[in-house]
């Protein structure tokens, strides 16, 4: 797949994406990130950095949620001085604050894309997020099953945002052996 495929690839996501969270938008008006969170994604400057940032800030609103493992005291303790309180909310508002944080993840993803096609790192954070999308969703199924009305809408909305995601990252081409032969300097590693 060339650069300008990936592009598109990833222009026709999240065109899917946006359209459907317009609807997400209307049903919540609260902020998605705390403001720490917000600072955090400001200061991670390189692609796949940030988008770490956006799959931590879902993560914590898994664990709002009580789902997932928890984490130690002394996790939470060093988590809290970083990323400041877990998010709270309704579980439709913590539903519909991870499929928004996955829109604008997917949303710096493209814009990215559109500055730099050929930016190595497009296709580690796409993989990242799908992976991280589909473990979300996975963990949120039994909640998703017993939900009704907004908490519905959410729902939806997050599988929506997420199969778009896995989708994109789906049409990638596999990760060349070349680029798994090469070290943190991007050398080619001598295998003698």
């Amino acid at each position: 797949m060339n650069a300008c495929s990936f592009r598109l690839l990833l222009t026709i996501g999240l065109i899917c994406v946006t359209g459907s969270a317009a609807g997400a938008r209307s049903l919540q008006a609260r902020d998605h990130l705390t403001p720490q969170e917000v600072d955090l994604v400001k200061e991670a400057q390189v692609l796949d950095k940030r988008i770490d940032v956006f799959i931590k800030a879902a993560d914590r609103r898994l664990l709002a949620l009580k789902v997932g493992e928890a984490p130690t005291a002394k996790q939470s303790k060093k988590d809290s001085e970083t990323w400041g309180e877990l998010p709270t909310g309704t579980r439709a508002q913590l539903v519909g604050d991870i499929a928004r944080i996955l829109d604008e993840a997917t949303s710096n993803i493209d814009d990215v894309s559109s500055r730099d096609e050929k930016n190595p790192l497009l296709p580690k954070a796409l993989r990242k997020l799908a992976a991280a999308a589909t473990r979300i969703v996975d963990q949120l199924k039994p909640l998703a099953a017993q939900a009704q009305g907004d908490e519905a809408n959410s729902f939806d909305q997050l599988t929506e945002n997420a199969e778009a995601i896995v989708q994109a990252a789906s049409k990638l081409p596999p990760p060349s052996v070349e680029q798994k032969g090469k070290n943190k300097t991007g050398k080619t590693k001598d295998t003698n």
